[in-house]
């Protein structure tokens, strides 16, 4: 399949590598992108044959996020609902229009946030976002929703909505304190300033660091590492340690060991202790 604004290829080892493409928008997240992406992330999540995820961007950013425009006509159109009206703030604080009291009487469809986000975090093989450049709002939330971040040279980290006077739907208000603790998180999404790879890999928002010119080859390399491991298990792992994040030890003992006994039902479990009895490197099949 072709697409427009998205790269595409499938390494020897089954790495799936994604590029997108539109250096003139920074590789701005709308049509038709954002659609090519989700299809191929869709793709990759179905195809037992592609056993890790790579996502890049083309030219010197990683995704600007959302494009800008499509904010400015969504505040024409809610001008054209209030022309009679004048802004003023709420009567009802923010926090109290968030709790769960209020909000389920609201009548209001806002969706529940962007699709690539949950497709990248339920994933159950592992991603990898090599971040090139800007990872500006959106473009963030998709570096922060994959399992692994390698930053280059130029990686610039931006939770950017705040810019525009709003705030993260895309997850990164969940997802980023449980990277680099709550000060930093909220410091990044209140103040909307950029961090540098170095910083990011600093805080525990970058797992590794490259230079540009070895960017790539890095992220293919740990990619290519898992690509060639037990994929079924890893998958039951991610799972592990997320719900682990909501659970207490005595909640988590009884899940792990079921999920310990759906992989000693695996191939993969059989030639692990194989080749380790020969003393060989284990061929992995993902089952």
């Amino acid at each position: 399949m072709s697409f427009e604004k998205i790269d595409s290829h499938t390494t020897s080892d089954r790495v799936l590598v994604l590029t997108m493409n539109d250096p003139e928008t920074l590789n701005a997240l709308g049509d038709p992108l954002m659609p090519e992406l989700v299809s191929e992330v869709d793709r990759f999540a179905s195809d037992p044959d592609l056993r890790a995820l790579l996502i890049t961007g083309a030219g010197r950013a990683f995704s600007s996020g959302a494009n800008v425009r499509t904010f400015a006509r969504g505040v024409q159109e809610r001008e054209k609902e209030l022309s009679n009206e004048s802004y003023e703030a709420p009567r009802i604080s923010p926090w109290e229009q968030l709790d769960p009291i209020y909000h389920a009487a609201e009548t209001r469809n806002y969706g529940t946030g962007p699709d690539i986000v949950s497709k990248l975090h339920n994933m159950q093989k592992p991603s990898f976002a090599a971040v090139n450049g800007h990872a500006y709002g959106l473009g963030c939330g998709i570096a922060l929703s994959c399992d692994f971040r390698v930053a280059g040279e130029a990686a610039r980290f931006n939770e950017a909505f705040i810019r525009n006077g709003i705030v993260p739907a895309d997850g990164s208000a969940w997802q980023l304190p449980k990277l680099v603790g709550m000060s930093n998180a909220l410091w990044m999404q209140m103040s909307g300033e950029p961090i540098t790879g170095e910083e990011a890999y600093r805080i525990g928002l970058a797992n590794w660091l490259a230079t540009d010119d070895q960017l790539m080859d890095k992220t293919l390399e740990l990619a290519t590492k898992l690509a060639r491991g037990p994929v079924y298990a890893m998958g039951i792992v991610k799972q592990l340690v997320h719900q682990g994040y909501q659970q207490s030890l005595v909640e988590h003992l009884p899940l792990a060991s079921r999920a310990q006994g759906l992989t000693k039902d695996t191939f993969d479990h059989k030639e692990g202790v194989q080749a380790f009895i020969e003393k060989r490197q284990a061929e992995y099949r993902g089952y």
